[in-house]
């Protein structure tokens, strides 16, 4: 019984009591904006990629089969082709409001080298920003972390720097809504 009416609260606060309107006031077209010029910048000192992705709820079935925010991270992870950089060095940046969820994918040429810890305080940093209500210091302080390790493991080769290098992903934010994330 009680997980019936887990599920059921699960599904209510995901599908009705945040909404497409919550990401937009978290993350307005100026931060969005603000935050891809950081990505780009970012990637211009190492060969990583890095994605953002912030969803409002869980799509229905995820709630349904009762999946957490790290399956839909890793999924997303897929569905962005976060996976698919040339140097295995992609990171994926998951905010899932309803739960207040904070997960970092990390393709295995970085996953090797970072240990869990690290990702796990990196994550504490930003929960400590969000619950404050200041997701663009949480969210640049992530990226300044992430860009970091990635400068630190995969430095951009030295004959490129200041010139420019494939840009393997795109460097916008993925706000729920979009048709990416679509199921």
């Amino acid at each position: 019984m009680a997980t019936w009416w887990h599920t059921l609260a699960r599904i209510a606060r995901h599908r009705w009591l945040v909404d497409e309107r919550d990401v937009r006031r978290a993350l307005p077209p100026a931060l969005v904006e603000r935050l891809m010029q950081r990505v780009a910048a970012s990637e211009r000192r190492h060969t990583g990629q890095i994605r953002i992705c912030v969803e409002a709820g869980l799509p229905l079935s995820y709630l349904w089969r009762g999946a957490t925010a790290r399956e839909r991270a890793v999924t997303l992870f897929g569905k962005l082709r976060v996976w698919d950089t040339e140097h295995n060095n992609g990171v994926l940046v998951y905010l899932l409001l309803a739960e207040h969820a904070i997960e970092i994918v990390a393709d295995r040429g970085l996953a090797r080298a970072v240990p869990p810890g690290t990702w796990r305080t990196l994550v504490a940093h930003m929960g400590a920003a969000f619950r404050q209500g200041r997701y663009e210091d949480g969210l640049t302080e992530a990226l300044a972390e992430v860009s970091a390790l990635l400068v630190q493991h995969f430095p951009a080769p030295a004959d490129s720097a200041g010139g420019l290098r494939a840009n393997e992903l795109p460097d916008a934010p993925v706000l729920a809504g979009d048709k990416l994330l679509d199921s």
